[in-house]
């Protein structure tokens, strides 16, 4: 645990104490500061005094020099309201930060990496930490993903942290400049916590604040939103701007745009590798999260040879598009973090032949969007509380099965999928787990755990 000692004698407040919040206030603590932290949940205010934290009810408690409260990122601070103790807080004028925004106080010597963007930020923070990893470099990823940012180790000047970094991550942190920081795609997602669209986007576009001359941006040009905020950067000329495609050429970056990875950050637009070879890193969604690790990594000092090896050797995220096993010829993909059908529709496009679970606790919108993968799929397996409203979209454009749970389904994807030819089993769900799983991961796991258990052939 990283000691944050920029508070040293003096009194903070934490609210929310989940995993990076409790993190917050021990890592306070053992700075030798004062203090007062709270959760809404009577059982996590339990587990944290346990852990040794000092408890107060922030709505009441006096708020008189409180220097900073300290906010769990999924705690609303403006849009659609913010919660009661910012709106005190902010009326007393306390500072409102968060948890990245202590890391970055308390290690300056370090090197940052910032990932954002709707889709696709854990996979690239991932890649990007095991590439720099691979070469003999020291790196600690964390952030939105993982490992709360305050558990990561203390690193030294040739150290580097990665950071997945969230919309709300981004709001709650005020001086860190990233030495590289990656924006990879803009699409709309939780337009309620940011007041709209152009709230959203600004919320992005701040992972590029405070950079100067040293600094990178590497931005995705394959959407809109992205383009505008870089061509305002580039028009800024305060950092390199480096641009990144899966779609099409990216002078001056890097790009891939028909699988082959073509490095032109120093203008020699060298192809260094097919990425359609990379079983780990299927997709064009993935060639986009490639080229953004290739070129971050690149930024960082390291050689194009170093950072393919990276990119070859990497095993992929769990639960994201991740192979799991192909047996007699069937592969069994992984998906479970596919909770939309934006998610779903990228791993659906990697594959022909899809035999596909999906179902859960259904979100806004269905599966309808997914209507033009439909012909991809053999047979669907639907389960959970959202089968009968996915059977009623597929009816007359796709086969579909009712299996109720992920038992019942993977055992009969695996015997549909049987013998076929470039047969794919994949996990997608376009789903919230919470009707038969406390999360993606539990229901990842039994997935995995289901494959495991299959008879046959592993290649």
């Amino acid at each position: 645990m990283i000691e944050v000692t920029s508070f040293r004698n003096e009194t903070v407040a934490v609210l929310g104490l989940a995993r990076s919040g409790l993190a917050a206030a021990r890592a306070l603590q053992n700075g030798g500061a004062r203090v007062l932290a709270w959760d809404d949940a009577a059982p996590r205010r339990e587990a944290a005094a346990r852990a040794g934290v000092t408890l107060a009810d922030l709505a009441q408690a006096d708020l008189a020099g409180v220097r900073a409260l300290v906010l769990s990122p999924g705690i609303p601070h403006t849009y659609p309201a913010p919660h009661p103790v910012v709106a005190r807080a902010r009326q007393a004028g306390i500072a409102i930060i968060g948890d990245i925004e202590l890391l970055a106080r308390s290690v300056q010597a370090s090197r940052y990496v910032g990932i954002t963007g709707t889709n696709g930020k854990s996979t690239t923070t991932a890649l990007i930490a095991h590439i720099l990893e691979a070469a003999g470099r020291r790196v600690q990823a964390g952030g939105n993903i993982g490992v709360p940012a305050l558990l990561l180790d203390t690193l030294g000047p040739d150290g580097a942290y990665v950071l997945e970094m969230s919309s709300y991550q981004l709001e709650l942190t005020t001086s860190l400049a990233f030495d590289v920081a990656v924006l990879l795609n803009i699409t709309p997602d939780h337009l309620d916590r940011h007041g709209g669209m152009a709230g959203y986007i600004a919320a992005k576009e701040r992972i590029f604040q405070r950079q100067g001359e040293r600094h990178f941006a590497v931005i995705g040009s394959d959407d809109a939103p992205c383009r505008f905020v870089a061509e305002a950067l580039a028009a800024r000329r305060r950092q390199r701007v480096v641009p990144i495609s899966a779609a099409h050429a990216a002078p001056g970056g890097v790009a891939a745009p028909d699988g082959w990875l073509v490095d032109d950050i120093d203008g020699a637009a060298r192809r260094v590798v097919d990425l359609r070879t990379l079983e780990r890193l299927p997709g064009r969604h993935n060639w986009q999260n490639a080229a953004a690790a290739f070129a971050a990594v690149r930024c960082l000092g390291l050689d194009a040879d170093a950072a393919v090896a990276g990119l070859k050797s990497f095993a992929g995220l769990a639960h994201r598009q991740e192979l799991i096993a192909t047996i007699d010829g069937v592969r069994y993909v992984n998906d479970s973090k596919a909770t939309n059908a934006e998610a779903v529709a990228n791993a659906l496009a990697c594959y022909d032949a899809v035999y596909w679970i999906a179902g859960g606790q259904a979100k806004e919108g269905g599966i309808a969007p997914l209507a033009g993968f439909f012909p991809r799929v053999r047979r669907a397996f639907l389960i959970g509380e959202a089968a009968s409203q996915f059977a009623a979209t597929l009816e007359g454009k796709a086969t579909y099965a009712m299996c109720g749970t992920l038992e019942v389904a993977v055992a009969a994807a695996s015997a549909a999928a049987r013998g076929q030819r470039g047969a794919t089993v994949l996990l997608s769900p376009a789903c919230a787990s919470f009707d038969q799983f406390s999360d993606f991961e539990a229901r990842g796991e039994r997935f995995r755990a289901l494959v495991d258990a299959l008879p046959g052939a592993r290649a």
